[in-house]
């Protein structure tokens, strides 16, 4: 199975992704989730297989719920929290210098 896609990065949330058939765009994408997502910025079209390699989603799912939903909605990566606790009020570390 092969398709060819849009994506799109949303201007809202940090890392979000919407992958739509381009032939369809925003038809099929519900109107709640283009609410959350806010405004769509292309990123790129591509022709996508289920072999293609991809940094952080599987390309048969994309297309599985391509095909099922006529999007696929990709997350922004979970943060660790111990690296949060990192930059967690650090100020009482300089005092005194």
């Amino acid at each position: 199975m092969k398709q060819l896609v849009s994506i799109y990065k949303s201007a809202i949330k940090d890392e979000m992704y919407l992958y739509v058939r381009k032939s369809e765009k925003f038809s099929r994408v519900p109107d709640d989730l283009m609410q959350i997502f806010g405004r769509a910025d292309h990123v790129m079209d591509m022709l996508l297989t289920e072999d293609k390699k991809m940094a952080r989603v599987d390309a048969g799912k994309v297309l599985s719920e391509l095909e099922e939903k006529g999007f696929y909605l990709q997350m922004p990566p979970a943060r660790d929290d111990y690296m949060l606790d990192l930059y967690k009020d650090t100020s009482h570390r300089y005092e005194g210098l």
